[in-house]
């Protein structure tokens, strides 16, 4: 069990599976770059949040829900958190988190909302099978299971958060193609970004905001 002060913000998973260095940059150094991506997804999951709890026949709907678990450390908000009536008169938890983008090659999405549920999960006493994500690129709804796979997936990813944190070291840059999309290119490579010609930047500045 952790302690209040020990907990880390969920959100830190999705940096932590992006990568280890980008987790350091933001939640070691307090280093960011705000660009027109995470802009957007800012005003994006603000807008979810302000949303008032609705009631649709054998669904209600909480915005902006508060999630902590002391088992895994975590701590921060559901986008969406539905709660299904079942026939037996109980009410079970359904995440939504909300995405600017598309749905991504790796686990971090999947890892972020695995981690919601079970802080859910943890404070109601109950199993959560499934959420869902509503990407906006493609305005619907991706369904995903939290199998058993995904929740060991999630706990290794966790117990690597807390360790990245507590050594409170920041990894060494390691170059690949998915640092273009990172807002924090030109901090954690500065020297890749700079060797650059103006029309290389030009271009590395527009896929990231794009």
């Amino acid at each position: 069990m952790y302690s209040q002060d020990d907990l880390l913000p969920i959100s830190a998973l999705q940096h932590l599976m992006f990568c280890e260095r980008q987790c350091a940059l933001i939640h070691i150094e307090q280093a960011w770059e705000e660009n027109v991506l995470t802009a957007q997804g800012k005003v994006l999951h603000e807008r979810v949040h302000d949303e008032k709890a609705e009631r649709r026949k054998d669904i209600r709907i909480e915005h902006g829900m508060s999630l902590r678990s002391l088992r895994l450390g975590l701590v921060g908000k559901a986008d969406v958190v539905e709660f299904h009536h079942q026939a037996d008169g109980s009410w079970i938890p359904f995440p939504v988190e909300f995405k600017r983008g598309r749905p991504k090659k790796d686990l971090s999405d999947d890892v972020q909302l695995c981690a919601q549920a079970m802080c859910l999960e943890e404070a109601l006493d109950l199993s959560i099978p499934h959420g869902a994500f509503y990407y906006g690129k493609e305005h619907r709804r991706t369904d995903i299971e939290f199998t058993a796979l995904l929740r060991i997936e999630t706990k290794t990813a966790v117990l690597r958060l807390h360790q990245l944190i507590q050594l409170g070291k920041t990894p060494k840059p390691v170059y690949a193609k998915k640092c273009e999309s990172c807002s924090l290119l030109n901090i954690c490579c500065p020297k890749t970004f700079e060797s650059s010609t103006p029309v290389e930047q030009y271009l590395k500045r527009m896929i990231k905001e794009t």
